[in-house]
């Protein structure tokens, strides 16, 4: 039995977990914002009461883990670090190279370091977490997990851009897809909540948060996902466009003289629902405030109507949908957005129960379809780090060889 950490390191932030396998229980969870920046911060909670450290100067990850060790030393978590016994490491781009979690040796972590270019503002993030976390449990075997892998099974027609074919071969340029720990916890739960195995369940699962990412999946397998070579691609997000007319950049830089990396930057940072509102990328201020600004109004309407145009795209390409699964801080939280998007879908065989939809109990997975309704609907709250935690348990243990075999405790 093994006391693991996992780490999900962003630019300027990382989360945290620990989790014992012994209880079979997450004993303490931590974050770290501002990394580098003033006002750092520190949160860990646990079953003995939860450490804020605020306004902290956090100069790097380095200093961050070793705060959040403290932490959990301080709260009793720990006795000693060296209890702690595996690492795994949430990496976000994979690229074509790695479809399932590994084993990190040098030549892994080499391996992700060259294909960095692909998400230059997560990968070197996730190596640093790996380096920094080998020098202070040298002794521990690290694993990776990486968000895109649950996607490899997308097949080539689906994957490939038509553009140039030396841009694929030589570039890499492809779909990928991201939300990977999340749609491959949902898609198993989803088939639970069918009582059928997943190779035997089609379904769409919906992943609505500030980053939001719909996927196909055909007997228990992705075949499509609107996010695409990066996360920019596909639905409207808090701060990114999603979908646009690939000859938007090179206009705007034109037009504005802006370079193409500003432009970039404001696809990704200030797009989206905040670019449609001028104001808000939280769903929460937006739906506040519909009734009196019309820009709140309309972003809302864009959104779920995004939402629906991917359904309809994806029923045909599945042909039969046995399930919809919601899941994601929006799709779990948001009985407005559930209900817009699927409106007037009865004619495809889905109807909700608009009662159940706005009565849920939140954190509570739940059906919410109506009785006549041909497809089941769901709403499944989402645990990526589970998925983490056990990949790293079954690598260890030798009995990992994919998600598509391995059969996950919350099947």
């Amino acid at each position: 039995m093994m006391l693991i950490l996992t780490l999900n390191c962003g630019s300027s932030s990382l989360k945290c977990q620990l989790y014992d396998e012994a209880s079979n229980k997450i004993i303490a969870k931590a974050a770290a914002d501002r990394i580098g920046l003033s006002g750092a911060v520190i949160s860990v909670k646990s079953d003995n009461g939860e450490i804020t450290v605020k306004d902290k100067i956090i100069t790097d990850h380095k200093e961050a883990i070793e705060s959040i060790l403290k932490c959990f030393k301080d709260s009793a978590v720990l006795k000693d670090i060296n209890e702690i016994e595996a690492a795994g490491h949430r990496i976000v781009h994979g690229g074509d190279l790695f479809q399932k979690s590994t084993l990190i040796d040098e030549s892994v972590i080499q391996q992700i370091e060259s294909i960095s270019h692909l998400a230059p503002l997560h990968n070197p993030a996730n190596i640093l977490g790996i380096r920094v976390l080998q020098k202070i449990l040298p002794n521990i075997s690290h694993v990776a997990v990486f968000d895109t892998a649950f996607h490899s099974s997308i097949p080539e027609k689906a994957y490939r851009y038509a553009v140039c074919d030396e841009w694929y071969s030589k570039y890499k340029v492809r779909r990928y897809g991201f939300h990977g720990s999340s749609h491959l916890y949902v898609s198993k739960r989803t088939a639970k909540m069918l009582d059928n195995p997943a190779s035997e369940c089609n379904m769409i699962i919906l992943h609505v948060g500030n980053g939001a990412s719909i996927t196909a999946v055909e007997n228990g397998l992705s075949v499509d996902t609107s996010m695409g070579m990066t996360p920019l691609e596909g639905l409207i997000m808090g701060t990114r466009c999603g979908d646009i007319d690939a000859s938007v950049p090179a206009f705007i830089t034109k037009m504005t003289g802006k370079c193409i990396e500003e432009v970039d930057e404001i696809l990704y940072k200030k797009s989206g629902l905040l670019g449609i509102t001028g104001k808000y990328s939280d769903r929460r201020d937006i739906e506040a405030n519909m009734e009196t600004d019309k820009l709140c109004k309309m972003a809302v309407d864009m959104e779920c109507y995004r939402l629906k145009k991917y359904i309809g795209s994806y029923m045909a390409v599945l042909n039969k949908v046995d399930a919809l699964s919601f899941t994601g801080g929006v799709g779990e939280n948001s009985s407005l957005i559930r209900e817009k998007t699927l409106e007037n879908l009865e004619y495809l065989g889905i109807e909700i129960d608009k009662e159940k939809n706005r009565n849920l109990k939140r954190g509570v997975e739940t059906e919410i379809s109506a009785s006549s309704s041909k497809i089941k609907v769901f709403v499944i709250p989402t645990d990526e780090e589970i998925v983490l935690t056990e990949d790293v348990i079954a690598v260890l243990n030798g009995k990992y060889k994919d998600h598509s075999s391995y059969s996950y405790s919350f099947l």
